[in-house]
């Protein structure tokens, strides 16, 4: 009949509409929801962290120490600081090797200027400001070279690295130079017996999440990360966010450079040979994928704590310090396989296979 002719036709158009395009974990081709909302890696990470703590306590009860907890507590801090701003580039799509220059540069900026002004009123707030200064020049000048001219991220940033670890010699000669007091203070001062440094970054974390999560700024960043073409489509300036990811990334670094050499108090000028694989797998760890997408900053904080102790119980344990380098290694190919999976085509499977052995 012809109504029904109609009728029909025009259930086959609807049909035919293209499904909406959905931000990274939503979509058909991504992980499932329960494991890329912010629920799945953090409630994952944590209860791996738990787990490692318990065992730590039954191998090694000595890493449970109040000692050794007060040794570790800070490193992590600093390690989470770090992983903060490699989150927010890897969540662009890119990748950053430039974190070992930027970490060690920070803190000899801060100290080679601050020990060449000693009685200059303020001179450690104006190292600061030059520390920070540059760190935002080396982001500026990374987030242009793979917005703008298109140069692969890794190779944009191991160049910045290269040019960040050849300004570090010149200034520092390569030899170590006290930092200022006041900065050792604040990186070695403690609240209720808890480091600051931890109350920092749990605050950096909650600013960043709600820049990310509740701003305009955020949104447009997220979706970016997770459909760049998608995002210019719908008119956003995709250069700017991209562009913004890396000078972020690199204030962080700066600011756990800096925090890094407070805590030694004479830090080294390769302080940050050790941060760059580290950065990477708690990010990782923390659900963000490596392919770009939503990241998940609280749970990056984490797996930064997770790490840590980890270090602490294979040193703890007499290991050697290669066996902490395979765990971290192990947890990046873990993280990638995780999200090329297809979650969803995975669990139909299953489905499918129960039904039929039913």
């Amino acid at each position: 009949m012809p109504g029904i002719r109609r009728r029909t036709r025009h259930v086959e158009k609807l049909s035919d509409k293209p499904k909406p395009v959905t931000a990274l974990g939503e979509g058909a081709s991504g992980p499932s929801s329960w494991f890329a909302s912010a629920g799945g890696p953090t409630a994952g990470i944590a209860a791996a962290t738990l787990v490692l703590f318990v065992f730590g306590g039954l191998i090694a009860p000595q890493s449970l120490g109040t000692g050794a907890m007060s040794g570790m507590l800070p490193f992590a801090a600093i390690l989470a600081l770090i992983s903060l701003g490699q989150t927010m580039v890897i969540q662009q799509g890119g990748i950053d090797l430039s974190v070992p220059g930027m970490v060690s540069l920070s803190a000899v900026i801060v100290c080679y200027f601050a020990e060449s002004q000693p009685d200059a009123e303020g001179s450690v707030a104006l190292a600061l400001f030059y520390a920070f200064a540059a760190a935002a020049v080396a982001g500026l000048i990374s987030g242009l070279l793979v917005s703008k001219v298109r140069v692969a991220p890794i190779v944009a940033t191991i160049g910045m690295n290269a040019l960040l670890y050849g300004l570090n010699v010149k200034i520092s000669g390569g030899t170590p130079v006290s930092v200022p007091g006041s900065i050792a203070a604040f990186a070695n001062g403690k609240i209720f017996g808890i480091t600051q440094l931890a109350y920092l970054a749990v605050a950096m974390a909650i600013v960043v999440i709600f820049v990310v999560k509740a701003t305009t700024f955020g949104r447009n960043f997220e979706a970016v990360g997770a459909n760049i073409r998608a995002a210019r489509a719908a008119g956003i300036v995709a250069d700017r966010y991209q562009i913004a990811a890396y000078v972020g990334a690199s204030l962080f670094y700066a600011a756990g450079g800096i925090l890094l050499g407070g805590l030694m108090q004479l830090p080294s000028p390769q302080q940050g040979d050790n941060y760059l694989m580290p950065s990477i797998a708690a990010t990782v760890l923390g659900g963000t994928s490596l392919f770009g997408g939503k990241g998940n900053l609280a749970a990056t904080v984490i797996a930064a704590l997770f790490l840590t102790q980890l270090q602490q119980l294979v040193l703890t344990t007499g290991a050697s310090i290669g066996v902490q380098y395979l765990f971290q290694g192990a947890a990046i190919l873990v993280g990638v396989g995780i999200y090329g999976l297809n979650f969803r085509n995975l669990r139909r499977a299953i489905s499918l296979r129960n039904r039929s052995t039913a």
